[in-house]
């Protein structure tokens, strides 16, 4: 069984960390907060003092971390992760970054003989704990294959979107459409009270019909028809207005890169910035009901 490490136990990390625990995997962790730390104890890591310590030997080694910087000086600089792992493991970050960040940590990690997926994550913290996210990987057809036993303890779904930086070409489209899709889902129910009709009787019609979409059946931003959604729990996340927003930054930038047009991204990214200013960061990223309805 390899020896893994996980560093980075935050609101996603902490349930995909104890997920491999529950496997019956070897886990070490490492967090900066001590709580996360503790958490990850009570799941069954052993608990290290620090990123290099918890990579110590590691055949693999996950992360899921804030932003491209992060992982480039945690695996490459004062993390020192890719001094103490062992020769020829494979680091696996899952965070959502740059492409081209993700793809100067592939560069790095052969140029210091190790292997490198990027493995960005969708369903949020509800799916980091049951196990159920969905992976979009990065990287060697090989090396794929010898993570992805490793992502099953994590996952449900697990893509090999090609080569380095894919998955996070991947997720920051498809985060893209889900920021756009959240508004228009939004708008859409709004309208409907408008009109007269009552959200569980728009959902159950809308739901069998051409507007389907996953930010309706799965995360309805209006209250009652998803009881699960944060919508019913007074639009607590989730998946937040800030983390929605740095995924539309990302997916903008590249699109700005690369001559691709992404009008509606923008659109999003501006409305979602708006609720940023406003205060609302924190609050789940399906608060533009709340806006539409004049309750913000």
């Amino acid at each position: 069984m390899a020896k893994i490490a996980f560093i980075g136990l935050g609101n996603m990390g902490s349930g995909m960390c104890a997920n491999l625990c529950e496997a019956g995997m070897e886990v070490s962790a490492y967090d900066l907060s001590p709580a996360a730390r503790d958490t990850a104890a009570d799941a069954g890591a052993r608990v290290a003092d620090s990123a290099e310590a918890a990579a110590q030997g590691a055949e693999m080694v996950i992360t899921m971390l804030p932003a491209g910087s992060h992982v480039l000086d945690v695996y490459f600089d004062t993390g020192r992760v890719g001094r103490a792992a062992a020769a020829g493991a494979l680091f696996i970050d899952c965070s959502t970054i740059a492409v081209e960040d993700a793809r100067q940590a592939h560069r790095l990690a052969a140029e210091a003989g190790f292997s490198m997926l990027d493995a960005p994550v969708s369903g949020g913290v509800a799916a980091a704990q049951a196990g159920t996210l969905t992976f979009m990987v990065g990287g060697e057809a090989g090396d794929f294959a010898r993570a992805e036993p490793v992502l099953a303890a994590m996952g449900g779904n697990i893509f090999h979107a090609g080569g380095a930086g894919n998955g996070q070409a991947a997720k920051i489209a498809n985060n893209m459409l889900l920021g756009v899709s959240m508004i228009a889902t939004c708008e859409a129910f709004n309208l409907a009270e408008k009109l007269g009709l009552d959200a569980q009787t728009f959902f159950d019609i809308s739901s069998k019909a051409s507007g389907q979409c996953w930010s309706m059946t799965s995360y309805c931003p209006a209250p009652g028809p998803v009881p699960t959604a944060p919508s019913n729990r007074d639009y607590q996340p989730g998946f937040s207005v800030a983390m929605m927003l740095k995924d539309l930054k990302l997916a903008l930038g590249a699109a700005e890169g690369n001559a691709a047009d992404a009008d509606f991204g923008k659109a999003a990214e501006q409305a979602y910035q708006a609720l940023a200013d406003a205060g609302h960061g924190a609050r789940d990223f399906s608060i533009p009901m709340l806006k539409l309805k004049g309750e913000l």
